[in-house]
């Protein structure tokens, strides 16, 4: 099993990407409440430099409500990412697969959750 949904965006511009992945994640009651832009990161930390690449911390406030009811500690995989890179050819978008990443979860209700917010995920990266 793969640990993220992934798409291709062909021949698309870095900044057209992340939008369309912003207007995405917010239909399906995502918000991004965190980001980091790790290419400004590693070069001010390393003088390093790199293509464009962004992570998205989106989080679906009832669903993340939800989990941690289910299991407190959840809140360690917590929100769940979306990547996006400028890659040859366009801009890749992955999104994490929180099936995958609960794997090891014991609690049923974090898992049905986490199969809800893959289903959310695998439409948002087809639709992109």
């Amino acid at each position: 099993m793969s640990y993220t949904l992934n798409r291709l965006l062909e021949n698309t511009p870095f900044d057209e990407a992340e939008a369309r992945t912003r207007s995405a994640l917010a239909e399906r009651g995502f918000g991004v409440i965190t980001e980091i832009d790790v290419a400004a990161t590693m070069k001010a930390k390393l003088d390093r430099e790199m293509t464009p690449y962004k992570i998205l911390g989106a989080c679906n406030p009832p669903r993340a409500f939800a989990a941690l009811q289910a299991d407190p500690r959840i809140g360690a995989m917590l929100p769940c990412n979306v990547i996006v890179r400028a890659v040859e050819g366009g801009v890749e978008v992955s999104a994490v697969d929180p099936v995958a990443s609960f794997a090891e979860v014991e609690a049923e209700g974090a898992r049905a959750i986490a199969a809800e917010v893959r289903e959310i995920y695998v439409d948002l990266i087809a639709n992109l």
